[in-house]
């Protein structure tokens, strides 16, 4: 039977304890040619505190769920589903649906654990919005005023309307470039 990828949800904030208790049951019950491979997908996330200063930190992709390969028979599925922490299988009407390989792909890419981690998207995390008033920190335009008009995350940048020449112009900056305003 082929070994496929299952997807396990878990109690909040417990997935690494679950993927430990997970490989201790396994190796206990003599399952590693069946259950053979555990993965939580992770995404390097930047975030910028007030002033410009960076954190980066890795976040759960998916938090409350870990992959799992395995091939299912009663016995892994019991094995798993009786692994404390473990609420059940994703699947329908109670049975555990397989991951398809297109879809599992994707996770593991956005995750970079397929690969180089380089290869991973970073995200940027920020508690500036729209509609705050900042001031440029760095660059040509040091010690003007705006207000954010764009927040993008992904970019790690934000667009403010600026007071340049008695005219209002959207400018493009860096979250490190940025205060806001209190």
């Amino acid at each position: 039977m082929a070994k496929r990828w299952y997807v396990i949800h878990t109690y909040s904030g417990y997935e690494n304890k679950v993927k430990a208790d997970l490989e201790h049951r396994i190796e206990t019950y003599g399952l590693e040619d069946k259950v053979v491979d555990i993965q939580i997908p992770t995404e390097e996330v930047t975030e910028i505190k007030d002033g410009g200063k960076r954190e980066t930190k890795e976040s759960k992709v998916f938090p409350s769920y870990v992959l799992v390969r395995m091939e299912i028979d009663d016995n892994t599925w019991a094995v798993v589903r009786n692994t404390p922490g473990v609420t059940g299988f994703v699947g329908l009407d109670g049975k555990p649906t397989p991951l398809r390989r297109d879809e599992f792909d994707k996770i593991m890419r956005r995750s970079g654990v397929r690969g180089t981690a380089a290869a991973a998207p970073k995200r940027t995390a920020t508690n500036i919005e729209a509609g705050q008033a900042v001031k440029v920190l760095s660059g040509p335009l040091a010690d003007f005023d705006g207000l954010v008009s764009e927040v993008m995350p992904e970019s790690g940048k934000v667009k403010v309307m600026l007071t340049i020449f008695g005219r209002e112009t959207p400018v493009e900056l860096t979250l490190d470039q940025i205060s806001v305003i209190s």
